[in-house]
């Protein structure tokens, strides 16, 4: 099954510095919970985002999909994506190295 990375950064870059609205903390837990259940579905391998609060700031996410259209349409169910409190980009992935047991936890 083919792999993808999706790229997400906000569109408000004060949302990091000075705060979501309530509006885009609503999205964001909606956000995680579509990834959670992505998760357990065995869709989603990997989601995180980089610990920075500056414009530079993304989250990644790595998962399964069965095609280049299904890829998309798991990007574009994302709440966050879709009500355009983040912006996404799509890109097929391949793991090339991996080592489970070097995981911080």
């Amino acid at each position: 099954m083919p792999m993808y990375l999706y790229k997400i950064q906000v569109v408000r870059p004060a949302m990091l510095t000075d705060g979501p609205t309530v509006e885009e903390s609503d999205f964001t837990s909606q956000h995680f919970n579509y990834l959670k259940d992505l998760e357990q579905q065995g869709v989603v391998i990997l989601a995180g985002r980089t610990q920075n609060d500056d414009y530079s700031s993304f989250g990644i996410v790595i998962f399964n999909a069965e095609s280049d259209d299904a890829a998309q349409a798991i990007v574009d169910n994302d709440p966050v994506v879709k009500n355009r409190i983040m912006r996404a980009e799509l890109y097929p992935y391949s793991i090339a190295i991996f080592n489970p047991d070097s995981v911080a936890k």
